[in-house]
């Protein structure tokens, strides 16, 4: 990751968040949080100040491992898909308890919400949606066999926006409800000790 930087200047902080092209052959600058570097002038969601690193050109952002915007292409560069969506998966599969949408991953991966569901899609096999639920499934599952959280507790911690969404979801993508599963899995548990 970035090592620590100086503070940033002001007129470069003003730039960013104005997205002011005349900046953009001046610096890039990178979001910690995302590993992404962009222009000034990118129109990418505004990132909090301690995030930010400067640099003057792209090969001090890669060989900070930074990775080129898919939206603004800091001196020509991309990020290949493959590596995109696996930052995107990446993001997910820590934030999966918060509430995500496309339009979310638009801002923080600097990319269309129709131009993310179609890379996603080609590179998993699955929509950003159905990655984010099977996430929030195997969390929800791991949390049935080890602990007594109620089922609303075990939907919530999982990221679910509602019980009844998460019974519905689990029953239908798993064949039975999260009770039913529990109760199954302590029988089990059982039968084996004894």
């Amino acid at each position: 990751m970035a090592k620590e930087h100086a503070v940033i200047p002001e007129k470069y902080w003003k730039a960013i968040k104005d997205c002011d092209k005349t900046y953009d052959d001046i610096f890039l600058y990178g979001v910690k949080t995302t590993g992404i570097f962009c222009r000034p002038s990118c129109r990418s969601r505004i990132p909090n100040i301690e995030n930010v690193t400067i640099f003057h050109h792209a090969a001090q952002a890669l060989a900070e491992n930074f990775r080129p915007c898919k939206r603004c292409k800091p001196e020509g560069l991309s990020l290949p898909a493959e590596e995109w969506i696996k930052q995107i998966k990446e993001w997910i599969d820590l934030h999966y308890s918060q509430p995500i949408t496309l339009h979310l991953l638009g801002d923080i991966f600097h990319g269309s919400p129709f131009h993310i569901q179609r890379i996603f899609k080609r590179v998993t096999g699955k929509s950003p949606t159905e990655y984010i639920q099977d996430i929030r499934l195997e969390k929800a599952i791991h949390m049935l066999e080890t602990t007594e959280q109620s089922i609303a507790d075990v939907g919530a911690s999982a990221g679910f926006p509602s019980t009844p969404y998460f019974i519905s979801l689990y029953k239908k993508k798993l064949g039975t409800t999260p009770a039913a599963y529990r109760k199954k899995t302590r029988e089990d548990r059982k039968n084996e000790k004894d």
